[in-house]
């Protein structure tokens, strides 16, 4: 669709960006609904992100996607945090306001939520125990949204158990789930009874080590989930689809996120369907 006066802008911040499915996400999106709009990449570095994230309403930017290393300056700088963005600690959605401000959002506990309902359809909040992997930004949103679907108990294990302690520490006041945190060399043991693992590390990614756990402990109606989609079938998943469990893969998180920011800039609450998996996976590198 050719771009003109009218046309609505908005981007992915990152650095470096070139490896964001975004773009291909949301031009899915904007095709398919026939809008008027283009969505592209920004590369920016760290130290030059405070005046990019302020040039976005000179520049005629409707909002941006953000994307590493600027989630928690994008909390710092945006005129107005969401509380679901403050309580995760990080802003992945910036939203250009008529008047010019710009309000930050968080919808990566919305997205992995979404995926899980879609590929799990069967898991519970109340079904048990959950454990996840890792304590950065993605731990974060995904204990925020287990706590706020009614988890009673979430073990955080971490390869540095104070991170975990810390990000634990962060979510208890402000609900009544248990947030526990768990050394890394005990993360086996983590996983008796529960109902649900995360992996929200980069272990089992291509280019980094694989993860190693044994899954041995979980009861057969548990379901794996790994935030990893590249690949899209990552070791952890394969290991838990051979013992008959559930699996979530990452790409379904990539893709529901998206879905409140697409609908806060162009209007229309798209859709997470077979044919944008299918374009946004022939349209990835390797």
């Amino acid at each position: 669709m050719p771009v003109g006066g009218k046309t609505k802008v908005a981007g992915v911040m990152g650095w470096p960006v070139a490896h964001s499915l975004s773009p291909r996400l949301h031009g899915f999106w904007l095709a398919e609904h026939g809008i008027d709009g283009v969505f592209v990449p920004l590369p920016v570095k760290p130290e030059n992100f405070a005046d990019a994230l302020r040039a976005l309403p000179k520049l005629g930017f409707v909002g941006a996607s953000v994307t590493l290393p600027h989630k928690e300056a994008a909390l710092a700088l945006a005129d107005e945090v969401d509380p679901v963005a403050r309580r995760i600690g990080a802003v992945n959605t910036l939203i250009v306001r008529p008047d010019g401000g710009v309000l930050g959002r968080n919808t990566d506990a919305f997205g992995f939520m979404e995926s899980l309902r879609e590929s799990a359809p069967r898991w519970r909040a109340d079904a048990g125990a959950a454990v996840v992997l890792g304590a950065g930004g993605a731990a974060r949103a995904v204990v925020a949204a287990l706590l706020e679907a009614g988890v009673s108990e979430i073990r955080v294990v971490n390869r540095t158990v104070e991170r975990a302690r810390e990000l634990a520490r962060a979510m208890a006041p402000a609900t009544k789930g248990a947030v526990v945190a768990r050394p890394w060399a005990e993360r086996a043991a983590a996983l008796a009874g529960a109902a649900l693992v995360v992996n929200t590390t980069s272990l089992g990614m291509q280019g980094q080590p694989p993860l190693d756990l044994d899954l041995a402990p979980l009861p057969a109606t548990a379901t794996v989930a790994d935030i990893v989609y590249a690949p899209l079938e990552t070791p952890l998943l394969k290991a838990a689809r051979a013992r008959g469990l559930a699996g979530v893969d990452g790409l379904g998180m990539l893709l529901h996120q998206g879905r409140p920011a697409f609908a806060a800039w162009f209007g229309i609450e798209p859709q997470v369907t077979p044919a944008l998996r299918a374009a946004v996976l022939a349209d990835r590198a390797g």
